[in-house]
């Protein structure tokens, strides 16, 4: 029997099942309308995706590889392929959505850029998108972020960014978008505000999605060329917000033969009180303009996430992630800290290639499933490891 359509894809009201919809205060009313009202008809328009294939191609050095990991593989007795988003301009899979995002915003006539960020990745994604297209960006980011990511606050001043310190809160992921959200209240006109995941309120989800779903379209082509056939048996990702994992998974969703693992930061146990698996520790709640499963305390406060990783402590899930979990489509791992870390230098030992920490998560879940010698596994690395040389240097004192 076939299986029934779209079952995991975004219905019109923009859920997920019982995840998503837009919660946002009056002031953001009509820039989330205009943003929902228009979004699919630019998108689909042959000017913009002429545009936005041309930058990926010619841009951002796409297709990606989808690189046979021998080593790795003989090391797990399996067959693992790596779609290296690492080796994306940028170093990371987030620059594919800020050029989407920032030729929608050109088109709708926006001329000033914000947006969040936690490792930093997304922030540079931004920055060089606001580069290329000649607009001002201003970028939040929590203070601890900041030491912990400093190549990457570097990288964003050169290409012109401003960078404001969230200094509330955990002074994380978390406060920087907060900030952020403040400030697209106070400036609603003439900005427009590039959400690096797959989270915040309808249409952000979606559209995240949408423009990381590049990601899964090419794995079924090179995974055709390469073993005759478009679909792993395991398709992994780690999950902060989502996106890369949206990305990977997007192609699969109504695949059931796909099985797909999404891995999250479990910092240092997940019942230790510093962790960010919101699979295990979270509950329904809204956050950032979305209702999804949220890491809370019993009366609704929000529970401050820890990860080692910059990009995987948020204390929520995007909707589709949640929607995922709930209907039990993937299956969620919790990583530790130190077996995310082991796992990054086992891939730089194994391969020559060092994964950005965010990346060293999924990895780590190779040691978690029952994997056959006929398997094929594709792996997303999200991005590069450049940005956490320091925290690896200290982890492992090299």
């Amino acid at each position: 029997m076939k299986p029934e359509t779209k079952k995991y894809q975004i219905d019109k009201n923009g859920y997920y099942g019982e995840f998503g919809g837009a919660f946002i205060p009056e002031m953001l009313y009509a820039n989330i309308e205009e943003l929902k009202n228009n979004y699919l008809e630019i998108i689909d328009s042959d000017g913009f995706q002429i545009e936005f294939q041309k930058l990926l191609k010619d841009y951002v050095g796409r297709p990606t590889p989808l690189y046979f990991a021998n080593r790795l593989s003989e090391k797990y007795n399996t067959k693992i392929y790596l779609k290296r988003e690492d080796l994306c301009h940028t170093g990371a899979h987030k620059v594919n959505n800020t050029l989407g995002q920032i030729i929608l915003a050109k088109k709708l006539g926006k001329k000033r850029i914000i947006a969040e960020t936690g490792a930093g990745q997304h922030g540079v994604a931004t920055a060089t998108a606001c580069a290329l297209m000649g607009l001002e960006c201003i970028v939040y980011m929590g203070e601890i972020d900041i030491a912990r990511q400093a190549p990457n606050v570097a990288r964003m001043k050169m290409l012109g960014a401003t960078v404001i310190p969230a200094t509330s809160g955990s002074k994380t992921l978390k406060d920087a978008t907060n900030e952020a959200i403040r400030d697209w209240i106070n400036n609603p006109v003439d900005t427009h505000y590039i959400i690096g995941s797959v989270v915040g309120p309808h249409p952000y989800p979606d559209l995240v999605a949408k423009f990381q779903s590049v990601i899964s379209q090419e794995i079924k082509i090179q995974l055709k060329e390469k073993e005759g056939k478009e679909n792993p048996d395991y398709m992994i990702a780690c999950v902060g917000g989502g996106s890369n994992a949206a990305g990977a998974f997007y192609h699969y969703l109504d695949d059931e033969n796909v099985k797909l693992i999404a891995v999250e930061a479990a910092g240092k146990g997940a019942d230790s009180g510093e962790s960010a698996a919101t699979s295990v520790l979270g509950k329904l709640g809204i956050i950032h303009g979305s209702k999804t499963l949220l890491m809370q305390t019993d009366d609704g406060q929000i529970t401050e996430p820890y990860s080692i990783s910059a990009g995987l402590d948020y204390p929520g899930v995007g909707p589709m992630h949640a929607h995922l979990f709930e209907s039990k489509r993937a299956k969620f791992i919790a990583v530790t800290d130190d077996e995310a870390m082991q796992a990054g230098l086992n891939l730089t030992r194994l391969e020559g290639i060092i994964p950005a920490i965010e990346s060293a998560h999924a990895l780590a879940a190779l040691d978690k499933i029952q994997l056959n010698k006929e398997d094929i596994v594709v792996l997303n690395l999200s991005g590069r490891g450049d940005k956490d040389l320091s925290t690896y240097i200290k982890y492992f004192g090299i």
